[in-house]
């Protein structure tokens, strides 16, 4: 993972199933002045990961790509609705009860944004300074001044800027232009960019209402308002 250069780990919103030494072999050996990127889509959430990825090298920089968790959720449902079209529906796994504002906080997918708890996991191992939190919402209306600011926190030349993006109006959202090497423009595949399942207005109110102390306190640790209420 990071020998001897800079180790980097992106927390996208699985688990180590191997012990860090055997996954670090895995990965290419980095020079000083190379940086190794490694991404899973949810170290973040996972509770052995912050020990794990701590004992094999405590000065790892961890980027976590945050979206307001309410979009989160119903992403996370329409993408698991066009795997299994039997399941059922968002209501019914969001919601205990829903007439008692209930929220079932063991489905994964409402879990997940739950982001001051699992953050609070990974304080316990390294220090705040370490970890940059990007906004999926702004990743979308302002890919290069997100990425301006990863750089930034990993110490690099700002070299990605706008020239680098145009907006994808099929998928709704930023692509990288054609590098010199390839002949096509470089987009996320099939699976991104599916339009939301609709949901009633005031199912989205009550989970907007169940996750404002939960945004609160995140906004809180990180020092940064994201503003999704």
């Amino acid at each position: 993972m990071c020998l001897p250069g800079l180790c980097v780990w992106l927390l996208l919103l699985t688990a180590l199933s191997v012990c860090p030494p055997l996954f670090r072999g895995l990965m290419p050996r980095t020079l000083d002045s190379q940086i190794t990127m490694e991404k899973t889509p949810s170290y973040f959430v996972t509770r052995e990961a912050p020990r794990r990825i701590s004992s094999m090298s405590r000065d790892t920089k961890l980027i976590v790509v945050v979206r307001n968790p309410v979009t989160r959720a119903i992403s996370d449902y329409t993408q698991t609705l066009s795997k299994k079209p039997d399941i059922p529906s968002f209501e019914a796994l969001a919601f205990r009860n829903r007439s008692l504002g209930q929220v079932d906080t063991s489905w994964n997918a409402i879990r997940i944004g739950m982001y001051m708890l699992h953050l609070e996991n990974w304080l316990q191992y390294f220090p705040l300074s370490q970890i940059h939190f990007v906004s999926g919402e702004r990743l979308i209306t302002d890919p290069a001044g997100e990425l301006g600011r990863v750089q930034d926190f990993l110490g690099l030349k700002r070299i990605v800027t706008d020239k680098h993006f145009y907006f994808n109006k099929t998928k709704g959202f930023p692509c990288l232009k054609k590098p010199e090497s390839s002949s096509l423009p470089r987009c996320l595949g099939k699976s991104k960019g599916r339009t939301h399942v609709q949901i009633d207005q005031e199912v989205i109110e009550q989970l907007r209402d169940f996750y404002r102390p939960y945004n609160i306190k995140f906004y809180e640790m990180v020092g940064h308002d994201f503003r999704w209420d």
